[in-house]
């Protein structure tokens, strides 16, 4: 049997488990699970990789960063962003990924337009990195926006967001977990106020499908876009690196 899951903690919000179990049976694939490993520490992920029947791994919240120490290969994104959510396992041998990159960029660019040249990334964890990434390639500018700044020079505080700043950043990204299942009536302190039917707000939460940062955002007439999409995007990433005879 070929085995695959999902490391994080918590893990009721998860995704994967259900979409890949899903896909095995739409697809007859008969060889194939997928379970949820909810660890409280990422040291647990030693006594999962036993499991000699065990070939990938996806990666979430709060194990993107924390999980690296224990790959033997990173890929160039990886190495770049600091961030991986995908593990290919093959002769005792893991080997790291950053699928979220495949799937943010996709699903971003559905709604984007030219004149969304500047960001504003709501968080700085795992998936601010991958977020980060695509925003360079593409050749937008971003800022971070942090409750404990980092000291950097494009990262600053909730505080310091005016009106000036954000009628100057027409895409703002929520990369925090404020508004996931079940906490749905939470959301990040930003200045919604100053939103504009300029805008476009993409949430990486799925869970609900519409959280309080996007209906605040469908107020002011912004677009908006939750990550549905990138969850399954990146998930076909996972699939096609684990299904590949080098990992790649």
């Amino acid at each position: 049997m070929k085995k695959f899951g999902l490391i994080g903690y918590p893990l009721g919000h998860s995704f994967s488990r259900n979409y890949f179990n899903n896909k095995f049976l739409e697809e007859a694939i008969t060889d194939c699970t997928y379970s949820n490993f909810e660890i409280k520490s990422i040291d647990a992920i030693t006594a999962i990789l036993k499991d000699k029947e065990l070939l990938g791994l996806n990666v979430t919240i709060p194990y993107k960063q924390a999980v690296i120490p224990f790959l033997h290969n990173l890929d160039e994104v990886v190495k770049i962003t600091g961030a991986c959510n995908c593990v290919h396992i093959a002769e005792q041998k893991l080997s790291g990924f950053n699928t979220d990159v495949t799937g943010f960029e996709k699903s971003l660019m559905e709604k984007w337009r030219p004149e969304d040249c500047r960001a504003i990334i709501l968080g700085t964890g795992g998936s601010s990195k991958a977020v980060a990434y695509v925003l360079s390639k593409q050749g937008i500018e971003y800022l971070f926006v942090s409750r404990k700044p980092d000291g950097s020079p494009n990262c600053i505080k909730y505080e310091d967001l005016t009106e000036k700043l954000i009628s100057e950043h027409s895409l703002i990204i929520n990369c925090t977990p404020l508004g996931m299942h079940p906490e749905i009536d939470a959301f990040p302190p930003f200045p919604y106020r100053f939103l504009t039917r300029e805008h476009y707000l993409f949430d990486l939460i799925y869970n609900p499908p519409k959280t309080l940062f996007l209906k605040k955002g469908e107020a002011a007439g912004a677009r908006t876009k939750n990550g549905a999409d990138m969850l399954k995007i990146q998930a076909e990433a996972s699939w096609d690196i684990w299904n590949s005879g080098s990992g790649r």
